[in-house]
């Protein structure tokens, strides 16, 4: 946790590598959830197009659309305080052409608050970076396991391909991403990346020696829909078993008469 009360901006963000001070970030979609984030001292939330899955309980993150990813990073935004803010392009707000995601992302930027995008994609978005960056907006690049290409990919998988991915980390550093998330890589792979880059790196699912490391907020807090959590993902405290116990007893107080109560009650 950060004593820092300053807001993060893109500069500090990536500075915090330079200082070798490690980089925490939970992915959010509202505004109690983000409050508490950013309370606690994360230094950067991401909104992630994850809430087709982690929130509307989709298979894959393919049908969420730009008009929800606005609507989660304006609630997100607004109880932010401190962290970075990043929000997720989600499919096909970018793929069909610089001049498409330039205008979607400055739509993100307009009407949320958020500092950053967030996209998919090494050497074959460079261009497309290059652009977004020049026309200040700054943008966190995203290697590895890439769910919007579960398709093309056969599934979620670990990504290994070792010369692709330096190739491609070098690609979003020059074109001017101001980090990168490695998600699902073999440690060593992650490693030599994080050891070659100026800018952060941060991890899911890539071991402990990336600049920084992301987690779902549903994930780290043992809500997620149907119990279900990644391997990468440590689970801090079980708070599904938490507040199923909760609103147990809340039914058996409401069947017995026992709520509410005179104090809960008006005259």
């Amino acid at each position: 946790m950060s004593s820092d009360t300053a807001p993060l901006t893109v500069p500090k963000f990536s500075g915090l590598k330079r200082a070798g001070r490690k980089i925490t970030m939970v992915t959010a979609y509202d505004f109690p959830s983000a409050a508490l984030a950013d309370l606690a001292g994360v230094d950067g939330i991401l909104v992630g197009d994850s809430v087709g899955m982690v929130v509307q309980g989709k298979s894959t993150t393919l049908p969420v659309t730009l008009e929800q990813m606005i609507y989660h990073a304006d609630m997100v935004c607004r109880a932010v305080r401190r962290a970075l803010v990043v929000v997720d392009m989600p499919f096909m707000s970018y793929q069909t052409g610089v001049r498409d995601a330039l205008i979607n992302a400055g739509r993100i930027l307009k009407e949320t608050g958020a500092q950053a995008v967030k996209l998919e994609g090494g050497r074959e978005q460079a261009e497309l970076i290059a652009a977004l960056v020049q026309a200040g907006i700054p943008v966190l690049a995203h290697l590895g396991l890439r769910p919007q290409a579960v398709r093309t990919a056969g599934g979620y998988r670990v990504e290994r391909d070792r010369e692709r991915l330096l190739a491609d980390a070098q690609a979003v550093q020059q074109a001017g991403a101001f980090a990168v998330i490695l998600e699902c890589i073999p440690v060593e792979i992650a490693a030599e990346i994080t050891a070659g880059l100026e800018i952060p790196t941060i991890g899911i699912g890539a071991g402990p020696q990336c600049d920084g490391q992301i987690l779902v907020f549903h994930d780290l807090l043992g809500f997620a829909a149907g119990g279900r959590r990644p391997k990468h993902a440590k689970q801090y405290v079980n708070l599904g078993e938490i507040i199923t116990q909760a609103l147990r007893q809340y039914i058996q107080e409401v069947q017995e008469g026992k709520f509410p109560g005179p104090e809960h009650s008006f005259s």
